[in-house]
């Protein structure tokens, strides 16, 4: 029997000698340098309106296997690296806008108050972490007369963790760590969010004599935000918070709606607001963000810059929960967890999630749906109406600007699009790239495919 070596090298060869290998290493190329590309199977005509003449015709049939190759477009650098660097790119340009225009954002919108806001998660139990002071690594968890668990283990860790400690995160007593809490806190984190930026504006209100209803006549609150996984599992938000005159980016806030008035009402909304939630058979919990609350004002020239803002939101809007040491896909019934290839932290979180998830009470947080999140079902990356463009509006100018290229280029014909009809039929077929199509890609074209297999 050949071995997997045999076979990778004869569909090497066979690819190098195929008459469509350009055609092949042209698609592999324009995906981006996409690890799973898409297979497509289909084709898309253009019609004269008025005569219903057969204008052009593009059809896969002439592709080599049968399909066109297009980009997985995912978010997740875990999966597709070159994917999510698109997706990082328009997070960044998205948020930067919102600071200081541009993407059909008014440049004024930088004159607008604006803060720079993290929200943390609270203690669910004492982790390892690395702590730096003064340029020096600090002991982990140093205590003089550490205590001793019910479960017999010292609460106390004298280790200078590096930045990659792999133990990082890790409770120092995963019995005594409160699991439970720390999933209901992922799960819930979208409704604490939504529950703050009401209490904002409730605050501006009331600090500035006027109802809620009267509050939108004067101004808005329009924001961005990101969700970052910590070490230990659990989630906080990082978010551009902005005061907009009623109409958005290009009204202003009256005179009275200063920075200092929103930095009030952020202080005060992360600690007024909660949520309760009941286990069956457990007491009562009430949900809060941590006790670390950071609130700084983003300056154009200052310590805290536009550029530096968006880059750092952008950054966590293509991770996931993969720093935890999970899966980056969902957990299905066939999964035996106890094999998962995860940290133990990250089972427990995980078998947690199962637990609760099977409870009719918690049914609707869906939380084995979401047990590879640990909990968290929310959107990582987030904006306001109003905030600034879409990642919709940014994808479809990159696309008219690659249809006019190859207009240009004669790639495509030039068609008034008012007297054409297009009509296109698309079925999905398959991903990825087989093992030799790997290695050509890999070795010749300059493109890193994931080892996923091809359809």
């Amino acid at each position: 029997m050949p071995t997997t070596n045999t076979h990778a090298i004869a569909g090497i060869i066979e690819r190098l000698n195929d008459p469509h290998y350009d055609r092949w290493a042209a698609q592999i190329r324009r995906t981006g340098g996409c690890r799973q590309p898409i297979h497509l199977r289909g084709r898309v005509e253009h019609f004269d309106r008025t005569t219903g003449q057969l204008l052009h015709r593009y059809t896969t049939a002439t592709e080599p296997g049968g399909v066109l190759r297009v980009p997985c477009k995912t978010r997740r650098a875990s999966r597709c690296p070159a994917c999510a660097e698109v997706y990082r790119a328009d997070t960044f340009h998205l948020v930067r806008a919102g600071l200081i225009g541009g993407k059909g954002v008014p440049e004024a919108v930088s004159t607008h108050p604006c803060l720079f806001v993290t929200l943390t998660a609270p203690s669910f139990g004492p982790v390892h972490v690395h702590r730096i002071k003064n340029g020096k690594t600090l002991p982990c968890h140093a205590r003089r007369d550490a205590v001793t668990c019910p479960h017999g283990r010292v609460m106390s860790c004298t280790v200078r963790h590096r930045h990659d400690d792999e133990q990082l995160g890790e409770p120092l007593c995963p019995d005594c760590y409160d699991y439970t809490g720390s999933v209901l806190f992922n799960a819930l984190a979208p409704e604490l969010w939504r529950r703050f930026t009401e209490a904002i504006r409730r605050r501006l209100a009331k600090n500035a004599g006027l109802t809620l209803r009267e509050l939108r006549e004067h101004l808005t609150i329009s924001f961005a935000k990101v969700a970052e996984y910590q070490r230990r599992g659990v989630v906080h938000f990082h978010a551009v918070i902005r005061l907009d005159g009623p109409t958005g980016p290009d009204s202003t806030a009256p005179a009275w709606a200063t920075s200092d008035m929103l930095t009030d009402a952020v202080q005060h909304a992360a600690g007024a607001i909660s949520v309760p939630i009941t286990v069956p058979g457990e007491p009562a919990r009430v949900l809060r963000w941590g006790a670390q609350l950071d609130v700084r004002q983003i300056t154009m020239n200052g310590e805290l810059t536009e550029q530096a803002v968006a880059a750092y939101i952008a950054k966590y809007a293509t991770k996931a929960a993969e720093c935890v040491g999970t899966l980056d896909r969902r957990i299905n019934a066939l999964d035996d967890v106890a094999s998962l290839p995860v940290r133990e932290h990250a089972r427990r979180l995980i078998t947690e999630c199962l637990r609760l998830g099977s409870l009719d009470d918690l049914a609707d947080l869906r939380l084995i749906q979401w047990a590879h999140m640990l909990g968290f079902r929310g959107h990582f990356s987030t904006k306001s109406r109003r905030y600034s463009t879409t990642l919709g509006a940014l994808r479809a100018a990159r696309e008219e600007h690659q249809r006019q290229d190859a207009t240009t280029t004669g790639r495509l014909p030039l068609f008034n699009e008012d007297t054409v009809l297009v009509l296109g039929r698309w079925e999905y077929v398959g991903m990825g790239l087989s093992a030799a199509d790997q290695v050509i890609a890999r070795s010749s074209l300059g493109v890193t495919p994931s080892s996923a297999g091809g359809r």
